[in-house]
C-alpha cells in the first residue's frame, strides 16, 4: 500500500499553495490545490516515502537529499525552505499522513492509565505477548546510541531495540545535565560502555561530539566505583571517509563559525545518507561492539520465556477467548 494518498484527491480552487493563500494556514486545509509543478514534486515525495516506507518517518531533510539525489533538485537552503512548506501544507491537506514525516523535537512523559481491571488485565497479557528480554544483560559492555536529530529516533531505534539498546537525542548533547546523566548511567551499570554517535559532519557537530567525550569521560573517571567501568564513544557517522564513499553533497563551513578555520574540505548533513545506508551502518556498528553467541543464546532464552509468560497470563481470570 503506497505511504501516501492520491495527490489528486480533495482539490478545489479555494485554496492554492503559494499563490491565492498568503497567510499562513492553521489547523487542516480542507481544499487543497496545489498548482501542477507542487503536484508533480509532491509525487517525487510520494515516491520517496514509498522506497523507505520500511524506515517511516523520514525528516524533512531526509526527503530533501533524497530529492536532489533522485530527481536532480538544488542543494539549496532555497529549495529546502519550499520543500518544507509544500510537506506541511501537503499535511494539512490530508494528502501526505502525518506521521510519515517528523519535524520535531519534542520530549514528552507517557503514562499509562486502565479503563478498569480487566482492561489492566489485558494490558499484562499484551505485554506478555511482547515479552522481550533485555539482551545487554548479558553482554561484556553496555552500548547506547545517540543521535543530533530527533526525527530520526524512531529510525534508529527500528534497530537499536533488536539488541535492546536506547536511542537517545542527542539535540542537547552539550548539555551539563545530559553529560551527567550518561556518566551516572554508566556508573550505575557498572561495566565498560560504548556510545554510538551519529551527527553532521561539521565543525560544530564535531567540536560538541569531542568535547562531550572528554567531559563525560571525565565524570565516569572520578565518580566510578573501579577501574572496570569505562567509556568509549564512536562515531557511527557522519564520517568524512562516508561522505566520499556514498558520494554525498557538500557544502563549505560557514564562515562565521570560528572552529571553521581549521576544518578541511566541505560539511555534510547526516540526512543525506539514505535511511536504509545509516540503518546498515547503525546495524553494523553495533554488532561490532557485541559478543554474537551469547546474543543468539539469549534470543532463544528470550522465545521460551515468552511462551511460558503468555501461556501463564491467558490461564488467568477473565480470560476472553
Amino acid at each position: 500500500m503506497s505511504a501516501v494518498r492520491d495527490f489528486t484527491a480533495s482539490r478545489d480552487s479555494s485554496f492554492t499553495a503559494g499563490r491565492e493563500k498568503r497567510t499562513r494556514p492553521r489547523g487542516y486545509i480542507a481544499n487543497y490545490n496545489p498548482q501542477a509543478r507542487t503536484v508533480a514534486l509532491l509525487d517525487e515525495v510520494k515516491a520517496v516515502l514509498d522506497e523507505y516506507r520500511d524506515y517511516l518517518p523520514l525528516t524533512a531533510r531526509q526527503i530533501y537529499y533524497r530529492l536532489i539525489g533522485a530527481y536532480g533538485h538544488p542543494k539549496t537552503e532555497a529549495f529546502y525552505a519550499n520543500l518544507c512548506e509544500h510537506l506541511a501544507n501537503a499535511r494539512r491537506g490530508g494528502v501526505i499522513p502525518f506521521e510519515a514525516i517528523r519535524d520535531d523535537g519534542v520530549t514528552t512523559i507517557n503514562r499509562r492509565y486502565f479503563t478498569d481491571e480487566d482492561d489492566f488485565r489485558w494490558h499484562l497479557r499484551t505485554l506478555a505477548r511482547g515479552y522481550r528480554r533485555d539482551l545487554m544483560a548479558t553482554q561484556p559492555c553496555h552500548v547506547e546510541v545517540w543521535c543530533e536529530a530527533a526525527g530520526m529516533l524512531q529510525q534508529l531505534e527500528s534497530v537499536a531495540h533488536r539488541y535492546s539498546i536506547r536511542v537517545f537525542s542527542s539535540g542537547g548533547f552539550d548539555s551539563l545535565t545530559a553529560k551527567k546523566d550518561i556518566a551516572d548511567r554508566i556508573i550505575q551499570v557498572g561495566k565498560p560502555a560504548i556510545i554510538l554517535h551519529l551527527g553532521d559532519h561539521d565543525p560544530s557537530g564535531e567540536s560538541i561530539f569531542r568535547s562531550s567525550t572528554e567531559d563525560v569521560t571525565a565524570f565516569v573517571l572520578a565518580d566510578r566505583p573501579n577501574a572496570m567501568v569505562t567509556v568509549e564513544f564512536r562515531r557511527v557517522a557522519l564520517t568524512a571517509r562516508q561522505v566520499v564513499e556514498y558520494g554525498l553533497p557538500t557544502a563549505p563551513a560557514k564562515a562565521s563559525d570560528s572552529r571553521s578555520r581549521a576544518w578541511q574540505g566541505g560539511t555534510c548533513q547526516l540526512e543525506a545518507l539514505s535511511p536504509r545506508q545509516i540503518a546498515d551502518i547503525l546495524d553494523e556498528a553495533i554488532r561490532d561492539c557485541l559478543h554474537l553467541g551469547r546474543l543468539e543464546g539469549d534470543r532463544e532464552v528470550e522465545a521460551e520465556e515468552r511462551e511460558r509468560v503468555t501461556r501463564l497470563l491467558l490461564e488467568g481470570p477473565g480470560h476472553a477467548p
